[in-house]
């Protein structure tokens, strides 16, 4: 059971923002219906909690990303010589 758990883990930490989504909707819903006992509810509990964490943790990478990204198409814009949209003088 052990190896189970950690095999688990590691598939969870290389799965996708869209994979683990997934899957904490599926506790959520399993959670909703009530028919888990109180083990089962707490180690899924548990388990929507580090999936929400690697969510969060994977949105501020992309974020980040989406930021630079941002930034390095901004310093490579300069308008070109007469650009009707630049205001005259600048």
């Amino acid at each position: 059971m052990a190896m189970q758990k950690k095999s688990s883990a590691k598939e969870s930490a290389a799965a996708s923002f869209d994979q683990r989504l997934a899957r904490l909707e599926e506790i959520v819903q399993q959670m909703e219906e009530g028919g888990l006992g109180l083990e089962d509810g707490l180690e899924r509990y548990r388990e929507g909690v580090g999936l929400l964490k690697g969510c969060r943790e994977l949105l501020a990478g992309y974020r980040r990303q989406v930021e630079e990204l941002t930034r390095d198409a901004d310093a490579s814009l300069e308008p070109y010589e007469e650009d009707p949209d630049v205001p005259a003088g600048a």
